[in-house]
Parts: C-alpha cells; structure tokens; sequence
C-alpha cells in the first residue's frame, strides 16, 4: 500500500472520482474542500502528495502552497481550470512540484502522481548529504550554515538535488531555470554551476556536490 494522497477539491463528484482512481492504484486519500483545512491537516498527517485545487473557499491554493512551502517539502500537484501562462508559472514559482489543467483524465492524474513521487523519492539523497532546501523562501543550507543563493542558484541546485545521480545537459538545465524561453547562452549554466561550487566550497571545502560529466553535463553527487 502506497501513501496518503491529500485531494482539496471543492467538487465533491471530481474528488470522489479522483479518489477513487488513486485507491485502485494502491493509494490511500483524504478529501478537504476548504483551503483553511489544509496547512493543519498536512502538520498532522504528513500525507505523501497533495493534489491542490487552486479555486477553494476559504483559502485559495496559491496562498496554501505558500504555507505548506514555509514548512513543508510534501509534493505538490496543482489542478485547476485557468491556463493561463501566468498562473503555471506562479503556481511553480511557489514550489509546487507539477500543474495540471482541467479537464482532465483521472488516469493521467494517477500517472503524474506516481511519476512526482518518483522524482521526489529522491529527495532524501540530498538531505543525507547535509543540504536542506527550503522552497517557499528559497533558502538552502548545507550542515546548517545558509548558502546565500540567489533566487536562480537555489533553482539550479534543488532540481540537481532532487535529482541525484542524473546527468543533466546545459539545455535542459537552462530550460528549467529560464521556463520563459529567453535567450541566454548555454555558458550561462557553466556561470552559475561555478558560483554555486565557490558558495559550497566556502562552508565545506571537501565537498563538490556537484559534479561535471565530461561532453554531457552535470550531476548531483551526495557523496
């Protein structure tokens, strides 16, 4: 059996097909339709994902992904009916893990829970290594001391860490640090991967975190 999966979802009928889905999927669920509800429930039961309606009463749910964010890394799926641009990428900014629109099939939604909790799975390699990251306020600290990142650094190295092991290429880095297309050139990660490396250095110089895969990328190496 598979964790609890929060739904917060004010349409009862969707939550309840929603729930039913993940439980023949070997989840367990727990449905809240107010946005109040949600931060104390989370404290309470530390559920394993939350699938996070941005309409609600009572509290929308960009506000609840910033009080979960501020003490909370549970992965975070937002589902809603508005597409615009503007929105996902918000929704994102404040440290949910994943967007998805309505309508929508249930049977994609169970897909991106499980494939959400598979990345996420990972998260523990990086707290092993001694670096915690906090995405509502996009700190990270290493044995406790901050790094002083920048808001693209902390982006940089959470995916990285999230993600141990992966080899990552500068594009699509680049594509998920600059989600707006911009232009900047493929240097830029080399740039930014050597300031992360100095900040690192500065409060534990036997680490590297962050390796270089030589005509492919880069890797988080917890070491």
């Amino acid at each position: 059996m598979n964790g609890t999966i929060l739904i917060v979802e004010d349409e009862r009928k969707l939550a309840e097909l929603l729930s039913d889905y993940l439980k023949q999927a070997g989840f367990s669920t727990h449905i809240l339709s107010d946005g109040r509800e949600v931060a104390p429930w989370v404290r309470e039961q530390a559920p394993e994902l939350v699938l996070l309606d941005l309409m609600l009463p009572g509290r929308d749910g960009m506000d609840v992904c910033r009080d979960l964010r501020g003490f909370s890394r549970v992965p975070i799926i937002m589902v809603t009916a508005r597409v615009e641009e503007i929105d996902r990428l918000l929704g994102l900014e404040l440290g949910a893990d994943d967007y998805i629109c309505k309508p929508f099939s249930p049977r994609e939604v169970v897909a991106r829970v499980k494939a959400v909790l598979r990345r996420t799975s990972d998260d523990q390699d990086a707290a092993h290594a001694g670096l915690e990251l906090d995405a509502g306020r996009l700190r990270a600290t290493l044995s406790g001391q901050d790094l002083g990142l920048t808001a693209v650094e902390f982006k940089l190295l959470a995916f990285l860490g999230n993600h141990p092991g992966r080899i990552y290429g500068r594009e699509q880095l680049m594509d998920h640090i600059y989600p707006d297309e911009r232009i900047v050139s493929d240097r830029t990660i080399d740039s930014h991967i050597k300031k992360l490396r100095k900040k690192i250095a500065a409060v534990d110089p036997s680490r590297e975190l962050i390796r270089s895969v030589y005509g492919a990328g880069y890797t988080f190496d917890p070491q």
